[in-house]
């Protein structure tokens, strides 16, 4: 199973997301090409809640529009938790209806040392996905994420 590839300025601008918003979870979309990540889109989680997250519909529909325009792909749907560890919970899996990407999960919950972990989920299975973390950024001249 190949990786998910984030280059590590785009996981540092999702940590920082993650941190300016706790205790409330975090959420966003990685798009790329061929399993590397070179743009995030961070999104508002409608829910405002510490334990679940939901994207609003017409941000969603404007982000794939960007994302096809762009020529990439989605990879990965990602959200944070501030003070639980990066799996998915009960709920992130019944509410997991985009099988065919990876569900990353930031853990803050020690805030100095985040943990990163991505899971396929189908058919209310989980099953872990790798992700690598590499240096640099996705072009050059660009931090790779939209906020």
């Amino acid at each position: 199973m190949p990786s998910l590839v984030i280059p590590e300025t785009i996981l540092d601008a999702m940590i920082e997301q993650a941190r300016a918003a706790a205790p409330l979870e975090v959420c966003g979309i990685l798009s790329g090409r061929d399993g590397r990540v070179l743009l995030a889109h961070a999104m508002v989680n409608a829910d405002q809640s510490a334990d679940h997250f939901s994207m609003e519909p017409k941000e969603q529909f404007a982000v794939a529009k960007k994302i096809r325009a762009a020529g990439h792909e989605t990879l990965a749907i990602y959200h944070s938790h501030p003070s639980s560890p990066a799996r998915p919970s009960e709920e992130d899996i019944r509410l997991a209806y985009t099988p065919d990407v990876v569900h990353v999960v930031l853990s803050l919950q020690d805030p100095t040392r985040p943990v990163v972990r991505g899971f396929y989920i189908r058919d209310a299975g989980v099953e872990p996905a790798p992700v690598e973390i590499v240096q640099g950024t996705p072009r050059e001249g660009d931090d790779g994420y939209e906020h």
